[in-house]
């Protein structure tokens, strides 16, 4: 779905969602951005294992919080999940998620957590520069993301601008360098010729088969890549300590004040804070577990190794800003 067209991205979400009113049933209703098929096995283990039932809403970030927003409290959601925290931290601010247990928030670092306790992150994944090994030299590879707008990288960079990892990246840029030099580097990646795709997990198999030579995309977009296609040449590029383009984003949950079914939907934050879930984020999801004592699959770099840019991930909210900046840059296409 593109960011350009919301309310049309809302239009079909209520045609192709089944309508659920509140307190009609049982179930427990989530709002997903993640994707299917990551967020289906582990809610399948959920239901056999304690006899509950499950209706899951699936799209993009952004489209799912607007939509929450415009159903206030006649929304039919319990939680929300989603795949990067800037959509969090927007409901957040529209005073629609509850505040958690600090039972709850305590099981996560304070780094990956809402600073109001009101969601909390469940698995991270790292902004990485991805290259293909036989079309890119060591020589060339920049130092920072902010360079990826030099001639030297005319028609070779890749972005997603739609997707929600790369908009909250763009948000943590206009909280460090401005809105007016984000906008610049967004406007000059555009003129310099970057390609965009839907999302960043189309990236990476693009960059292995020659078709881009560098991509901006989240660790796990290469090594799920790889898992299909193991002689797929590509690497991560770590960019100089601190910068931009090292960005740690995590995925997320809250939970909505107007649930009235507050103690259902506390036990499934439970479920996927446990070790089972983490295990299953590690191993499968190849993202890294957020609580304390998991350990994430061992091809990983250590977090604390990746040289990450301090930015606080409660304050990724202001979409609305980004969206219109990524827009104007003439990223985003028609």
């Amino acid at each position: 779905m593109s960011a350009r067209r919301p309310l049309v991205a809302l239009a079909l979400l209520a045609l192709v969602l089944p309508a659920c009113s509140r307190g009609a049933d049982d179930r427990l209703t989530i709002y997903s951005s993640r994707a299917e098929s990551v967020l289906d096995p582990l809610l399948q283990r959920y239901m056999e294992q304690t006899g509950r039932r499950i209706d899951v809403r699936y799209g993009e970030s952004a489209d799912l919080a607007e939509r929450i927003v415009e159903e206030g409290d006649d929304s039919p959601a319990d939680l929300f999940l989603s795949q990067s925290p800037g959509a969090l931290d927007q409901l957040s601010t529209k005073a629609r998620l509850a505040e958690l247990p600090a039972g709850v928030l305590d099981l996560v670092d304070a780094r990956f957590r809402s600073e109001a306790g009101e969601w909390v992150g469940l698995s991270g994944h790292r902004r990485v520069l991805l290259y293909g090994t036989g079309d890119v030299t060591d020589a060339e590879l920049p130092a920072a993301v902010l360079d990826l707008t030099a001639p030297a990288y005319a028609d070779r960079v890749a972005v997603a601008p739609t997707s929600a990892s790369f908009q909250d990246f763009v948000t943590a840029m206009r909280q460090s360098i401005g809105d007016d030099q984000t906008l610049a580097w967004l406007t000059a990646l555009e003129a310099n010729g970057a390609k965009t795709y839907s999302d960043s997990a189309a990236i990476a198999p693009a960059v292995g088969r020659g078709d881009v030579d560098l991509g901006l995309v989240n660790h796990p977009d290469d090594e799920l890549a790889k898992v299909e296609s193991p002689k797929m040449a590509t690497a991560d590029h770590q960019l100089e300590a601190g910068d931009l383009g090292n960005l740690v984003l995590v995925s997320g949950i809250g939970l909505l004040k107007s649930s009235d079914r507050q103690d259902e939907a506390r036990q499934l934050v439970d479920f996927l804070l446990g070790a089972q879930a983490q295990t299953y984020f590690a191993d499968e999801a190849l993202e890294y577990p957020l609580t304390a004592g998991a350990s994430p699959a061992s091809a990983l770099a250590p977090l604390d190794s990746v040289g990450a840019p301090a930015v606080d991930l409660s304050s990724l909210g202001d979409l609305e800003t980004t969206v219109r900046l990524i827009e104007a840059s003439g990223l985003a296409g028609d």
